[in-house]
């Protein structure tokens, strides 16, 4: 049993995409080995219509996954080989472009005009940056919460984690995500693969890391008490906060509990060439998917549904 260190801690900033949707990016565009398998996570979560309500109108995506995940609202979703979709609370859409395909994603708030959710992109391995298309809507109903006898809650997505398998499957880089709810002043250890690249993102509560490297980029109050870090004077929300190695996580919660994405994944360890919503291995590969996007052949072929 080895604890992971947390190795850096920062805040999410706040951006533009699509039409004038109003985000936070947790990371993204960066150094992409920092988190390979993964490139970009957004929070897109807003409570004024006007500052989402435009949506991500036609775009295209060629080489890698994208992972829509709704909280409130919906996300109204349809693409070039036909499929169409509404993502309500709690559902899921992971979309593998592979070769290519355009789609388009446009939010609507809640009754009380909220709209959170987050994307999160994963890498495409070369073999299969150019596999036909495909993509999974799993319903709200359909992802199993599994909860602890001390009131711990962990929605899994995908992966397998305590015994249960979430519901999206054939995934290039078999990640773990999950959604977990530890209740206020709680420690829960969490067990994950010791070489994976693994990442937290809290949204909502607070709480502390056991076993903390110190922090990049962020005040915190207390560094070093007992060996964790706290996080508290931040509220955890929109905080991402990475791992070193080790097969656990320890948790402990603040006085209002604390809510988190958890996510890793094996690197693909592969060159990455990387232009918006295009990921390929080298820049011939990438101005080749831009010149058949302007010529009118990006699309190859037709994508699945699940």
């Amino acid at each position: 049993m080895t604890f992971r260190p947390v190795t850096s801690i920062s805040k999410a900033k706040p951006t533009m995409e699509g039409a004038g949707v109003h985000l936070h990016r947790a990371f993204g565009f960066g150094e992409p080995k920092e988190s390979d398998p993964f490139l970009l996570l957004d929070d897109f979560r807003n409570d004024d219509p006007d500052l989402y309500r435009a949506g991500f109108p036609w775009h295209p995506h060629r080489g890698i996954e994208t992972i829509t995940y709704v909280l409130e609202g919906t996300v109204e979703h349809s693409d070039s080989l036909g499929n169409k979709g509404l993502l309500g609370p709690g559902a899921v859409q992971w979309m593998t472009a592979g070769s290519g395909i355009l789609h388009q994603e446009m939010p609507k708030g809640n009754a009380r005009g909220q709209m959170h959710g987050f994307q999160l992109w994963a890498n495409l391995p070369r073999a299969q940056k150019m596999i036909a298309p495909r993509y999974q809507d799993i319903k709200g109903r359909e992802i199993e919460t599994v909860v602890e006898d001390d009131g711990t809650a962990v929605r899994i997505i995908t992966g397998k984690f305590w015994g249960k398998r979430g519901p999206v499957d054939g995934i290039a880089a078999d990640p773990l995500f999950l959604d977990v709810s530890v209740p206020p002043n709680t420690r829960r250890t969490l067990p994950v693969d010791t070489y994976a690249n693994t990442f937290a993102y809290i949204f909502a509560g607070s709480g502390t890391f056991r076993d903390a490297a110190k922090p990049v980029g962020v005040k915190v109050e207390k560094e070093f008490a007992g060996k964790e870090l706290e996080i508290r004077d931040m509220s955890g929300n929109r905080t991402l906060v990475r791992f070193g190695t080790g097969n656990e996580i320890s948790v402990t919660s603040g006085p209002e509990g604390m809510r988190f994405l958890l996510v890793s994944g094996q690197p693909i360890k592969e060159p990455v060439a990387w232009h918006g919503p295009i990921v390929m291995n080298t820049r011939a590969e990438l101005q080749k998917a831009f010149a058949e996007l302007n010529a009118g052949t990006f699309i190859k072929g037709q994508g699945g549904k699940r």
